[in-house]
């Protein structure tokens, strides 16, 4: 690459950059060094411009000036509405703190719908606020013990586990997981039951989730990747059976 055009340099450089971002199969690493500008060229037409429109990369505009119009807006109409879309755009920024401040104005005493406590648990979850959390995905599940395809429940299994309630997180992570696909349940029941010392049953759950890479559409494996990631890496940490 000493001698590289600026172009070849860009496309290298690109291909990665994205390639160290999402860590795709290694081989193409090798496609990457190997094949010069044309493997890279590959590389990023292949792999990194489906990502782009899986991550809706190109609405990021429309996202940006959405929230100014938002922020511009609950200044003369502090609608429960407009702050909770305002907190969820926020909140896809992973600014959560600002999220979560968003989510509290959108709450009011009068809030009859699961969605704003959702939102602001998830931030609360993020920033650590555990026992927040729980308070508010408790009140989320009275409304639908189902909701969100019962990704609420277990979050607060995920919660229960975190502020150390070893029973209740068991219980309800045993109800979830019977019927949930979710890759982000299962790492989380994983990582509990590796905390409980129940070193099989947690490589089997590690299993279920990396076996999904032999059976799912492209697009969804790449959606996948980061459960995938974590969950070789937690296998490394269970002891050999």
């Amino acid at each position: 690459m000493l001698f590289a055009s600026p172009i070849t340099l860009l496309l290298w450089v690109l291909a990665i950059l994205h390639f160290i971002k999402r860590r795709p199969d290694t081989y193409w690493l090798f496609i990457i060094i190997i094949g010069g500008p044309i493997g890279a060229l590959v590389y990023l037409l292949v792999e990194a411009l489906p990502d782009l429109r899986l991550n809706h990369s190109f609405q990021w505009v429309q996202r940006r000036k959405r929230l100014k119009e938002l922020e511009t807006a609950v200044l003369d109409n502090p609608s429960v509405g407009n702050y909770e879309e305002l907190g969820e755009i926020y909140s896809e920024q992973k600014n959560y703190a600002r999220a979560r401040e968003c989510f509290d104005k959108a709450i009011t005493p009068r809030t009859d719908m699961p969605s704003p406590f959702y939102g602001r648990a998830q931030s609360e979850l993020q920033l650590g606020d555990y026992p927040a959390a729980v308070a508010d995905l408790e009140r989320v599940l009275a409304y639908d013990p189902k909701y969100d395809y019962s990704r609420a429940a277990g979050l607060l299994a995920h919660a229960y586990a975190q502020l150390g309630n070893q029973e209740k997180a068991a219980r309800l992570f045993q109800q979830v997981i019977e019927g949930s696909t979710l890759s982000e349940t299962q790492y989380n029941y994983a990582a509990f039951l590796k905390q409980q010392g129940k070193t099989q049953e947690a490589r089997e759950m590690v299993r279920r989730i990396l076996n999904k890479r032999a059976t799912l559409p492209g697009y969804l494996k790449r959606r996948e990747r980061p459960w995938f990631r974590r969950a070789e890496a937690l296998l490394k940490q269970l002891p050999a059976s």
